[in-house]
Parts: C-alpha cells; sequence; structure tokens
C-alpha cells in the first residue's frame, strides 16, 4: 500500500504557515481569518461562480476586502479563506511544485483578496515579480 493523500490537517498546518510569513504591515489585518478547509467547494459556491467541474477551484476568498471596511459597520460574519483540500492534490500531482509552495500560493492569492486586489492585480503582481 502507497502512503495516503495529505489530510485536511496537514492543508491546514501549511496554510497556518504561509499565513505566519506574511510581513507587518499586512500580518495585522489577517488575525481574524477563518481558515477552512473542505475537500471541495460546495455546488452553491460553484454554481455562482460559473464554475462546472469541482476540482477547478482550489481556494476562496469570502468576505468584505479591508479598505472597504468601516468602524460604522455592524455586526459581520469573519472573513473566511476556502482552501479545497481534493483540487489543491490534483494540481499537486500533476504539477511540479511541492504541495507547501502550491499552499502558499493559493493562500496568498486569497489574502490578495482580503486586501481588495482582482485577479487581474495578482497576476500582474506575479508576472512583475518573475
Amino acid at each position: 500500500m502507497t502512503g495516503q493523500a495529505p489530510d485536511a490537517a496537514i492543508i491546514e498546518r501549511l496554510a497556518r504557515a504561509a499565513l505566519a510569513r506574511i510581513p507587518e504591515p499586512f500580518q495585522g489585518y489577517l488575525a481574524d481569518i477563518v481558515l477552512v478547509i473542505e475537500d471541495f467547494a460546495d455546488d452553491e459556491t460553484l454554481d455562482a461562480m460559473g464554475i462546472e467541474d469541482p476540482f477547478d477551484l482550489t481556494g476562496l476568498y469570502r468576505g468584505r476586502p479591508v479598505g472597504e471596511k468601516s468602524a460604522w459597520d455592524g455586526v459581520t460574519m469573519p472573513d473566511e479563506i476556502h482552501l479545497y483540500r481534493r483540487p489543491l492534490l490534483d494540481e499537486w500531482v500533476h504539477t511540479s511544485v511541492t504541495l507547501e509552495s502550491l499552499v502558499n500560493h493559493v493562500v496568498v492569492h486569497e489574502v490578495g483578496h482580503h486586501f481588495g486586489l482582482s485577479d487581474d492585480d495578482m497576476h500582474a503582481l506575479e508576472d512583475s515579480a518573475e
């Protein structure tokens, strides 16, 4: 029998380590983010995003970006970063990156949404860093 696929606890540990590596001043805005590890996004989420194949979504930010928050906001649900284990593992198996690097990439991407960056903004930043 071969080794077992990394479970949710391993993905969470990698994700928490990725969050811990994000430097100040950004770190101060991440303390209240809830990290959620699930095998797949639910059907409602996939439908809302127009995604047919659940393996196409590795992570998702749910919340209000930092720049849109106000002291006048009422009670709100905490911001969440969802990581989807099975799509992450599938991408890991089919690419040459380590699982740690992949989880780090997805966490940083979702943190970018927390700070109000769009997917296009993040791709431009990634391209300029290469």
